[in-house]
């Protein structure tokens, strides 16, 4: 059965809602160093345009935007008032001792588990308590103690101890343990990395490193994760019931109530794309239900809903939101799919997945961002994950180590960043980020101005046969 056309009023409301959110020009922006990120932004937008033209970015272009990031690296350098992160990142770059103390931190946890696993079954308790006690037993708790407390050179200590003691070495099986975990890569690279927390270098780097937030794991980064999902799940509360709100004005205009608002709405493990990278859970859905009488009940998807607690949360998920509806449109037409939602499993006809629109003015009859936050005068044109590309590629990194150092580098020193930004596919991204950021926008909506549009629209009035056109 062909899809039947959007009800009047759904576009009707899609059209009328308000669009606060939505990106100023950029000639609305300060075109000066003075907000070098803003700049930044100013000037990788001019070279897209340029390449997508055909042409060439002009070299004042070029040189605005070496002279932006140069004080984007700078300002981000500055002691005390800088970005911690980034000056924790050059002091990798440039310092051999806390690149391997930062090599080793990175593996460190699966080294931990290793050991503690080589302890147990070395010296668990249950097997130390029937032992005699002793200068073995003693040391088998000590050395469990050890790994169970992070205490590595207590742990060798008490390894070296056990190999010294009759019993333990008279056990082949547990002299074999002992050697194992004496000699492991992990106890090695886990004495080293104690050592390397001595270092002065190393600790002005876990200093810088840990302003970037708690510690995961930490009780403050639970409590911080606990609000940031509360937040989330109310706004995503908010969101379906605006579509409830918008299924109950369809249903009074149509009659027999087919439309209905779902959450949380998966896409099944059966459907035939792969979900790598591309969004698989929608925050909300507008359905309806098929009229196809002669076949089981199926629905259609007319309109997803996704909540963001805050409008920069939008341009970083949307090339996700993207791959989510490239991923849809590869339904089968003739085949219904099983989505599960919280209020229930709906079998949703492949064909409505198929035409839903994966770029272009279209998608925003179709998928909306939902916020319930502040719109910005001007928003942040440089986005947080472009800023620290920028910031991470290793020309970046070089001049930071420069200052550093004491020095003063000139901002051509940066041209390696911008013929990245031009040429290759890891920089499109960057390179990407205003029109990204635009359609983002574009698709966003604020809560009050959904549901205004929802309250005040109308279906437009139908065609007067023989009547006369208005001036």
């Amino acid at each position: 059965m062909p899809l039947p056309p959007p009800h009047p009023l759904l576009d009707a409301t899609l059209r009328a809602v308000a669009r606060r959110y939505r990106v100023p020009a950029l000639s609305e922006f300060p075109d000066d160093d003075a907000v070098p990120a803003t700049a930044l932004a100013v000037r990788i937008e001019q070279a897209r345009a340029s390449v997508a033209a055909g042409r060439a970015p002009a070299p004042s272009v070029r040189q605005a935007f070496l002279a932006a990031l140069a004080r984007l690296i700078r300002d981000a350098m500055r002691p005390g008032e800088g970005d911690p992160v980034f000056q924790a990142m050059s002091m990798r770059h440039r310092n051999a001792v806390v690149r391997e103390y930062a090599s080793l931190s990175a593996g460190a946890a699966q080294d931990r588990r290793e050991i503690l696993a080589a302890a147990n079954a070395l010296a668990h308790p249950a097997k130390v308590e029937r032992m005699a006690p002793g200068p073995a037993r003693d040391a088998l708790a000590r050395l469990r103690a050890a790994a169970v407390q992070a205490r590595w050179a207590a742990l060798a200590e008490a390894a070296g101890t056990l190999r010294e003691s009759p019993g333990p070495a008279a056990d082949a099986a547990a002299a074999a343990a002992l050697e194992r975990l004496t000699a492991s890569p992990a106890l090695a690279r886990l004495l080293r990395l104690d050592q390397l927390e001595r270092d002065e270098d190393v600790g002005r780097y876990r200093t810088l490193w840990a302003q970037q937030g708690p510690r995961p794991g930490s009780a403050t980064a639970a409590a911080q994760g606990y609000a940031s999902r509360a937040r989330g799940d109310a706004v995503e509360a908010l969101a379906l019931q605006a579509l409830e709100a918008l299924a109950r004005r369809l249903n009074a205009a149509e009659a027999g109530a087919p439309y209905r608002a779902v959450s949380s709405m998966r896409v099944p493990a059966s459907f035939p794309a792969s979900p790598a990278r591309a969004k698989s859970e929608w925050d909300a859905a507008l359905l309806r239900r098929s009229a196809d009488a002669g076949a089981a009940p199926a629905w259609d998807l007319c309109l997803l809903l996704e909540a963001k607690a805050s409008a920069d949360a939008a341009a970083t998920d949307f090339p996700r939101l993207l791959r989510g509806l490239r991923l849809l449109a590869e339904a089968d037409a003739r085949a219904d799919y099983v989505f599960s939602t919280r209020q229930g499993a709906f079998p949703l006809r492949g064909a409505s997945l198929r035409a839903l629109p994966a770029e272009g003015h279209a998608l925003a009859q179709a998928v909306l961002y939902f916020c319930d936050g502040p719109a910005e005068t001007l928003p942040r044109l440089l986005s947080a994950a472009s800023r620290m590309q920028l910031l991470s590629a290793p020309a970046s990194l070089e001049y930071a180590s420069r200052l550093a150092q004491g020095r003063d580098p000139a901002p051509d020193a940066l041209e390696p960043v911008w013929r990245q930004l031009l040429e290759s596919p890891q920089w499109a991204g960057v390179l990407q980020q205003y029109p990204m950021l635009c359609e983002a926008r574009e698709l966003m909506v604020h809560a009050d101005d959904l549901m205004a549009a929802i309250a005040d629209a109308a279906p437009p009035a139908p065609a007067v046969s023989g009547a006369k056109p208005g001036r």
